[in-house]
């Protein structure tokens, strides 16, 4: 048996990923198995050369049904192809395989590793599916592009959800919500909105919300205020990197990704193919992503082991050059070096940095809610028609009467507008606009009929009249209540 522990064994599959991948995934798993982490490991091949391969999603159909088999996935960085035709991998899986929480901790380990903040100590949980991460964008005009952002209720409450059980569990006491729901009152509104409900159920854990500008600018100048934070895609994938970084490096960080079913692991940092082959890549980032690995399929003291023999490695100086520095570093290594001194080290502790206990309660399931939405009396009420039209030096003056002339008497043209603003009528000449404008049309009369057979009748008036209508949104009242933004200066 083992001087260190024995458990039951558990598949994994793992990637060695692209540009310093391979190496850091060797150093890993050489870290793992001097451990004697309870593992068998099957692996796959995804990005680069799947790409080149003309597999434009970076992963071939057996990978898929390796992961579906055995569910746990620890994953070197991938290389996306730049260009159009290729999908980021990393979106990719995790959608695919309902990885909806992201989550990175954030520890600060001054003065080993330099940072002006040495009690940084916090957990940034970020929605890992939705939001403009959907990735559906469209050029719509010669000038003009799109990318949606896509926030579902239940998305917000499962995240949420998650982000509270996970401070209970890990005994800690308050959790932020980051939001920009002072400009996108809807989607950002309605995750707010879910953190206030689910927040009075975890009465014993204090919260607070913060716009993400200043909530940003907090995480820059002030992290250590910070316990476990909750956010939405785009901004948690922005404060993860300025929340490592001030913490010492983006090398030092790795993630997990969590799903009902499935669960992946990974370094928050890219391939990195400028230092690739050269033995300089710090592995700490995918060995602290193993360590979450371990902790999530039970196998908690063994990430133990790891962790304190890591952080007492840091202790003594032993650095990778990206966190070498005079007066706090002893010698500098390259990957292979990094790796032994962490073996050497298994089986002590840190002096001084804190020594790492994983709570038995961290690799408990999470128990996902059950969705709480109800059916509202959903009605149609008007319509955006969105045009190309480039004509007249742009002035709005002469496409709001061009349009009202072929306007069906059942709607009535609210308003129009360029880049959100309001341009007719009464716009503003020093607006600038663009060649994209977004007519709003609203149904006259409340009696009016609200069948879709309307709208087409107003499309094909707007079409007739040699208009390119490049898009439609369809604007809803719910229970009554309006369901779509007003237009600035509507």
């Amino acid at each position: 048996m083992s001087k260190f522990q024995s458990q039951q064994i558990t598949k994994v599959t793992f990637a060695r990923g692209d540009g310093i991948g391979p190496e850091i995934m060797e150093a890993t798993l050489q870290i793992l198995q001097a451990a004697d982490a309870k593992l068998e490991l099957d692996e796959i091949q995804i990005g680069k050369q799947v790409y080149e391969k003309g597999v434009t999603s970076g992963i071939p159909d057996d990978a898929w049904e390796n992961l579906r088999e055995n569910r746990i996935f620890l994953k070197a960085p991938i290389t996306t192809p730049q260009g159009k035709g290729y999908k980021s991998l990393n979106v990719t899986i995790r959608k695919t395989l309902g990885l909806f929480a992201n989550v990175r901790p954030c520890y600060s380990y001054a003065p080993f590793v330099s940072s002006r903040f040495p009690k940084v100590n916090m957990v940034i949980i970020r929605e890992n599916e939705e939001d403009t991460y959907a990735g559906i964008e469209h050029r719509q005009t010669n000038e003009v592009y799109q990318c949606l952002k896509l926030v579902s209720r239940p998305g917000c409450e499962r995240i949420i959800h998650y982000a509270f059980d996970y401070a209970r569990r890990h005994g800690r006491k308050h959790v932020t919500c980051l939001s920009k729901d002072n400009i996108m009152k809807m989607t950002d509104g309605i995750f707010h909105q879910v953190f206030n409900e689910v927040a009075r159920q975890y009465p014993d854990i204090s919260t607070d919300h913060r716009i993400i500008d200043i909530g940003t600018a907090l995480i820059a100048d002030d992290p250590e205020r910070f316990d476990v934070i909750v956010t939405l895609n785009l901004y948690g994938d922005i404060i993860s990197d300025v929340a490592a970084q001030i913490c010492g490096s983006v090398g030092l960080a790795g993630s997990a990704n969590i799903g009902s079913n499935f669960a992946m692991f990974e370094a928050i940092h890219g391939s990195a193919p400028d230092i690739a082959g050269k033995g300089c890549a710090n592995p700490s980032a995918l060995m602290n992503a193993a360590v979450l690995m371990l902790n999530h399929i039970g196998q908690a003291k063994c990430g133990e082991l790891i962790q304190n023999a890591w952080r007492k490695t840091i202790e003594d100086g032993i650095h990778t050059g990206d966190i070498y520095r005079d007066g706090l570093s002893s010698k500098i290594v390259g990957t292979q070096e990094f790796a032994q001194a962490v073996i050497d080290r298994l089986g002590e502790t840190p002096g001084t940095l804190p020594q790492v206990t994983f709570q038995t309660a961290d690799h408990a399931p999470f128990e996902l809610p059950e969705p709480s939405v109800s059916k509202s009396d959903k009605k149609l009420i008007g319509v955006d028609v969105f045009l190309d039209w480039d004509e007249h030096n742009r002035n709005a003056e002469t496409l709001g009467p061009q349009l009202e002339a072929v306007t069906p008497a059942k709607w009535k043209l609210k308003m129009i507008t360029n880049r959100g603003v309001k341009v007719y009528p009464d716009g503003f000449p020093e607006t600038f606009c663009t060649d994209h404008w977004r007519c709003r049309f609203l149904l006259s009369t409340e009696s009016d009929s609200t069948g879709y057979d309307d709208t087409l009748k107003l499309l094909a008036a707007i079409h007739e009249s040699g208009l390119d209508i490049i898009k439609t949104e369809n604007l809803y009242a719910f229970d009554g209540e309006r369901a779509y933004s007003l237009g600035q200066g509507e």
